[in-house]
């Protein structure tokens, strides 16, 4: 494996990272900065282009009070100026359903096609191939009984984006 394989790897990782945190935190400017601007994603359900794939991607994401995707294994094959993943994930969704609080869990993979254009590596297609899901009561209380614990917020709340405080820190 050469040096460039491997920076290419560890950029498309990044890429990954951006990507997740853009849903969790809906920033739709972080999401959207993730694709190519001829991108194209097909997650079965929806099939589209990036900017409508992000408008639907917030859209379907705002109600929820909590979302938390976690990646897996990634496996990159790169060839050139264009490479192919394979990334496992598992995304948690807080959801309310007829006044209850449930836990949506989904677990798949991305199927991808990144190309690197102008020094930056983007996805140029992306799938998503679910393998299970569940939807469950909420029945977790270790908010209830530490309430003063950090918790998860959407842009620009979230700690992530408090970078004054977080150098002061």
């Amino acid at each position: 494996m050469t040096v460039e394989e491997l920076l290419a790897k560890q950029e498309i990782t990044d890429l990954v990272g951006r990507y997740m945190r853009g849903l969790d935190r809906l920033d739709r400017d972080l999401l959207r900065s993730t694709f190519h601007d001829d991108a194209t994603t097909d997650y079965g359900f929806f099939k589209g282009s990036p900017d409508d794939f992000c408008d639907m991607a917030m859209n379907a994401l705002k109600d929820h009070l909590a979302n938390h995707h976690m990646i897996g294994q990634v496996l990159i094959d790169v060839e050139g100026d264009v490479a192919f993943g394979e990334v496992y994930f598992q995304a948690f969704h807080r959801i309310v359903t007829d006044g209850e609080e449930r836990d949506l869990f989904i677990s798949g993979r991305y199927v991808d096609r990144y190309e690197k254009r102008d020094g930056a590596w983007k996805f140029a297609f992306r799938s998503e191939v679910n393998d299970w899901a569940r939807n469950d009561p909420a029945t977790d209380d270790y908010f209830a009984a530490t309430p003063d614990s950090l918790r998860g917020a959407r842009k620009p709340y979230d700690a992530i984006y408090q970078r004054d405080a977080l150098r002061a820190r």
